[in-house]
């Protein structure tokens, strides 16, 4: 089967930081899927990945992790799935990507398909849907607000992938007063179209801004990019007793500034349940199908901002590119080999 990977680590702009391979199409054993990839959506953390993993054998490292497409066959130990399911999923970091023609996948980790979207809209979903629902059910515990009317939610960087599910994800399920930063027009522009109750500019002070707004301080703060620089200014900004959430990865994260206000901290990283087989593992399929239940009833949209066809290695290369720019709105999503 057809691959895109690398197998030494090189700048995007080398035309083997990402090639393509001849590899052997995969078979499905025990709670696995084959699934045959339809569309693929390229992330921040493929981008990581290729600059920070070397091959250890000289065998290709295959990247990818958001997909879309039908599964193919089944494994034996398989309950929730069969062969011609349409399906979307954000893979496991710890196995071979998505960027093949067919992907081995465990079923526990894959949801039904939104059946309203076609798959490269579909696979703009996964990986920002898991993030965006963890980060706000699991660690900050949103839900502790639904229904009083109170508290704010801030979410850092509301135009990029993960920001622009869960400014979707907040309004849709929750009464917080939902608050999302963006620099540029376009990227305000996208914000407000996704519902975010108020935008504010994360290249000036924040919270300035918040008082000039009349907005009370938020008790939710979700920073998705740029937390090392955004720290202090975040720290001012949160109420006492607040919860803090960071996705990304600063090279130094001191709490000392929350302190005083006795903020909580808490990481979302995706890939958790499925690097270490947790026993909750299987939410990530049940939370990509209720997802895909809110998009089928229009309550919530793709972040799909730019499809390109087909799944090359120089398209995967451009896309990295774009990536690494830091000035991407919504998700690139390649489709069809």
């Amino acid at each position: 089967m057809r691959a895109i990977g690398y197998t030494t680590s090189l700048p995007v702009n080398d035309q083997k930081s990402l090639e393509e391979f001849n590899l052997p199409k995969p078979t499905a054993q025990g709670r696995d899927l084959l699934v045959e990839i339809r569309a693929v959506a390229i992330n921040p953390v493929d981008t990581k990945v290729r600059m920070r993993r070397q091959s250890e054998n000289g065998e290709p490292i295959v990247l990818g992790y958001d997909a879309a497409g039908v599964v193919a066959e089944v494994g034996s130990d398989v309950n929730d799935f069969s062969p011609g399911d349409e399906v979307y999923y954000a893979g496991d970091i710890t196995r071979p990507g998505t960027n093949s023609e067919f992907h081995l996948v465990d079923e526990r980790i894959v949801g039904r398909k939104p059946k309203s979207l076609g798959f490269a809209e579909a696979a703009a979903l996964p990986l920002t849907t898991i993030t965006a629902w963890e980060a706000l059910f699991d660690r900050l515990k949103v839900q502790d607000k639904v229904g009083n009317g109170a508290g704010s939610l801030l979410i850092v960087g509301g135009a990029g992938g993960v920001g622009s599910i869960a400014i979707q994800l907040a309004r849709q399920l929750t009464d917080l007063n939902v608050i999302a930063t963006a620099s540029r027009s376009a990227s305000q522009s996208w914000v407000k179209t996704l519902g975010a109750h108020h935008v504010l500019d994360h290249s000036q002070k924040l919270a300035p801004q918040f008082e000039e707004l009349g907005l009370d301080a938020p008790g939710l703060v979700f920073s998705t990019t740029h937390t090392e620089q955004h720290l202090e200014d975040l720290a001012e900004t949160i109420a006492p007793q607040g919860r803090f959430l960071l996705i990304d990865d600063p090279e130094t994260f001191s709490i000392m500034p929350f302190k005083q206000k006795a903020v909580s901290i808490h990481w979302e990283f995706m890939f958790t349940r499925s690097m270490f087989q947790t026993a909750d593992m299987d939410a990530q399929g049940k939370l990509l199908t209720k997802v895909a239940d809110l998009v089928d009833q229009g309550r919530v949209r793709t972040t799909l901002s730019d499809a390109v066809s087909p799944i090359s290695a120089e398209n995967l290369r451009k896309a990295h590119q774009q990536i690494e720019s830091q000035k991407t709105v919504g998700k690139i999503v390649l489709e069809d080999f």
